[in-house]
């Protein structure tokens, strides 16, 4: 009687570890991770403006139709919480005593710390309308809300 080895040639081994990495590099490119990660970043953008919005709205409502001070036209940026600055609006009538927002949310990927990089504008009419935009918006996105 013969005895016959068993197992795997050097080629068969390589061939099965080239079929996994040529699935894995498929796999890598339909998951794409920056386009995901930048998604997610858009998506918390577009929440932050809703809720800045929001206490806007409700600020406005407690207070008999008037808009924080500081909301014109013009398009302007939001300062983070506790900074006041000529160069931003200071929403900080919205965080005191955490009556509408503990902090002012201030975008993922916020360069500085001055500002959120949110902007807020109100539109002229005898029904203002308010504005909230993240310009910082990835992937072409546009990110605004009006009320």
């Amino acid at each position: 009687m013969k005895k016959t080895k068993s197992g795997f040639t050097l080629i068969e081994v390589l061939l099965v570890i080239a079929i996994i990495a040529i699935l894995a590099a498929i796999v890598i490119i339909a998951i794409n991770p920056a386009r995901q990660i930048s998604q997610a970043n858009n998506a918390q953008r577009s929440a932050n403006v809703t809720t800045i919005l929001n206490a806007i709205g409700q600020y406005a409502i407690d207070n008999r139709g008037v808009y924080p001070a500081g909301i014109t036209a013009t398009s302007t940026p939001i300062c983070s919480t506790g900074v006041t600055s000529t160069s931003c609006i200071d929403l900080a009538v919205l965080t005191t005593n955490q009556i509408y927002l503990p902090t002012l949310p201030s975008d993922p990927l916020s360069p500085n710390t001055t500002s959120t990089w949110y902007f807020v504008s109100k539109s002229t009419s005898t029904n203002p309308r308010v504005t909230v935009t993240a310009p910082m918006a990835e992937l072409s996105a546009t990110i605004s809300v009006t009320r």
